[in-house]
């Protein structure tokens, strides 16, 4: 039992870091084909500098916005309530890396305008892929 516990204790941290660097992966090539698809689809120079503006804020919201802790607690609570359900690791995942952009939004004085559907949806299927590929690794096992 103290064993099986230790190797769970060491398990757990590397299927996390795993599963970080598959969302890490996912968003970044689907952030790079739409970043492609935004630019190429800008008509004139100044439509171009204001995509490439809205693009880099957006870029700003983004890595504020990879803060690991909200998929930490994720998996933490999962090994403490010890559950398996994939649909948990991976809608919990998709969840806690689309709302980062909100909360972040929301920590912030000013009034900032809402994130838009593109970066919500590549944020999500990042999280998507994270929670599936921790629950491949550790989560079936909780």
């Amino acid at each position: 039992m103290l064993l099986s516990t230790l190797g769970r204790l060491i398990w757990v941290p590397i299927a996390f870091l795993i599963s970080a660097l598959a969302s890490l992966l996912v968003l970044l090539t689907l952030g790079q084909e739409q970043v492609t698809r935004a630019l190429f689809a800008a008509r004139s120079e100044e439509e171009g500098l204001g995509q490439i503006a809205l693009l880099l804020q957006e870029a700003f919201i983004l890595a504020a916005g990879l803060s690991v802790l909200p998929a930490l607690l994720l998996v933490v609570i999962g090994e403490v309530a010890r559950i398996r359900a994939l649909l948990y690791y991976v809608i919990g995942g998709g969840l806690a890396l689309a709302l980062m952009p909100l909360a972040f939004r929301l920590a912030q004085s000013e009034p900032l305008a809402a994130p838009s559907v593109m970066l919500l949806q590549v944020l999500a299927t990042a999280g998507f892929a994270g929670g599936f590929v921790y629950w491949l690794i550790a989560g079936r096992r909780a």
